[in-house]
């Protein structure tokens, strides 16, 4: 099957909102199309889903990540950074997949997917 990953990175509001939002809008055809779905937040982008801020754009970021767990989008996040943040138990609370990054930046080469960053 085909994979196409959503990558986010970036934690301005404009990489969190798009990012976030165009995985959504990726889940609702991906399945008819035969295409498996995947995100991975890493970094800043990462670090957003855990930190206290009620600015609209990254509340809403937050929620979307929840959204797309809750749909059954498999969500990943970097286990070394998680840990290094003490943020392990929060991710994995939330829905995510801890894994290293290496591990998954290898596999997506492996499985052929194709990769889109924010």
């Amino acid at each position: 099957m085909a994979k196409t990953v959503i990558f986010l990175f970036h934690d301005d509001n404009a990489s969190l909102d798009t990012g976030s939002h165009v995985a959504e809008r990726v889940r609702q055809v991906a399945f008819d199309q035969g295409v498996e779905l995947e995100v991975f937040c890493f970094g800043p982008a990462q670090a957003a889903l855990t930190e206290d801020s009620s600015d609209p754009v990254r509340a809403g970021y937050r929620q979307q990540i929840d959204a797309l767990t809750a749909a059954g989008v498999s969500v990943h996040a970097c286990l070394n950074a998680a840990n290094n943040a003490g943020t392990a138990e929060a991710l994995s609370a939330r829905g995510l997949t801890l894994e290293f990054a290496r591990d998954a930046f290898v596999r997506y080469t492996l499985e052929g997917a194709t990769v889109i960053s924010f």
